[in-house]
């Protein structure tokens, strides 16, 4: 068991550093390396682990990650793979936050992003065309997937797609049991010249303050980054009163361009509030619902294929999770792949993952490198 933890450990440590892209890539790269490299589990279960992690509050793509250590090494990999996933990118975004607190600004990234995403998208295709011949198994759930597609891309929210389909799925599995009648964009980075931390002495009071408002805001939030915004902005702008509606974009600016979970916006705005132990306290307290959560989820997952109905729900979530991940890298890819040079590096990452069983992360490197090469 402790060489499993281990192995948890270099895996989702590595991933926490590279994974560029929001949730659907991070749900991507995690595909890749767990069940096509390393054959941790099956697609059948890591679209079940994906599923049941759309139906709490928290940032998704982490929770699939601590649900996947929890698979491979229990309890202990439960912790260890949240832990790692999410330590490399509060430590990079704790760095930007000094920068920014320090010197009003924080490094360029247009460079490496430029081109990371577009191989960051070619690694999303790949694992959706996998994805969709496990998930869409009938014609029925191959329309439900068309029409949230269809739902997302026309600007209805995430939510009421998500557990539309899963009401539909529901729906549709107990009128069979009824009798029958007749007939039938990349954020760029804002600079703002801060001043210092709100509380440069934070009071207790101030550090509890800002504990419990990120504990409640991990603990109730569903949806994107963009809702994430709305809840900070209610309570950190409008309620407290502690950051202005700048910084707030600036802190999910950086939150969206380095790598691992956007919530990491919130390791930025503790700092911004309250130094290194503000940024330390915030990311604790919006992370440590998710694991409470996947927590309970561990005993009850399985169960969802147990009965009939249960396992039609988890179909239908599953086949609109799937769309969701499609339309979001729809809009991402829009906006990455932009000239020949983008197109060339998602077109040879994806001809790459077809023909090899490279680490990911080295699809990663050889489009940053090009990318920062392409600005020099």
């Amino acid at each position: 068991m402790a060489s499993r933890v281990r192995e948890v450990a270099g895996v989702f440590l590595r991933l926490g550093t590279i994974a560029f892209g929001g949730p659907a890539a991070h749900t991507a790269l995690m595909r890749e390396e767990l069940v096509r490299r390393r054959g941790w589990v099956d697609d059948a279960r890591f679209v079940d682990l994906m599923g049941a992690t759309n139906l709490v509050p928290g940032p998704n793509s982490t929770e699939l990650a601590i649900h996947l250590g929890h698979d491979r090494a229990g309890w202990r990999g439960l912790l260890v793979a949240g832990a790692c996933f999410i330590v490399p990118a509060a430590l990079m975004v704790t760095g930007l936050a000094w920068a920014y607190v320090e010197y009003g600004e924080v490094p360029a990234v247009e460079g490496l992003l430029y081109g990371v995403v577009p191989a960051v998208i070619a690694i999303i295709v790949h694992a959706l065309v996998a994805l969709l011949r496990t998930v869409l198994r009938t014609r029925w759930l191959v329309l439900l997937a068309a029409a949230a597609l269809a739902a997302y891309l026309l600007g209805v929210p995430e939510l009421v797609v998500l557990f539309g389909g899963a009401a539909v799925a529901g729906l549709a599995h107990l009128a069979t049991r009824l009798p029958r009648p007749a007939g039938p964009g990349l954020l760029g980075v804002p600079l703002l010249l801060t001043g210092g931390t709100t509380f440069p002495d934070p009071t207790a009071g101030q550090l509890a303050e800002l504990f419990a408002t990120m504990l409640k805001i991990g603990a109730v939030l569903y949806g994107s980054g963009y809702v994430l915004l709305a809840f900070l902005e209610g309570d950190f702008v409008d309620r407290l009163g502690w950051i202005t509606q700048d910084q707030l974009v600036d802190a999910v600016s950086v939150g969206q361009v380095t790598p691992g979970p956007v919530f990491t916006t919130a390791t930025f705005l503790g700092y911004v509030v309250a130094g290194p132990l503000g940024a330390l306290l915030a990311t604790v307290a919006i992370f440590l619902p998710s694991f409470v959560f996947v927590g309970l989820l561990t005993r009850i997952t399985d169960r969802l294929r147990a009965s009939a109905w249960t396992s039609a729900l988890l179909d239908g979530v599953n086949a609109t999770a799937l769309a969701l991940m499609a339309g979001v890298s729809w809009e991402l890819g829009r906006s990455a792949v932009v000239d020949p040079l983008t197109a060339g590096i998602a077109v040879v990452t994806l001809v790459l993952l077809v023909r090899t069983r490279l680490n990911s992360a080295w699809y990663i490197a050889a489009g940053g490198l090009v990318g920062l090469i392409s600005v020099v």
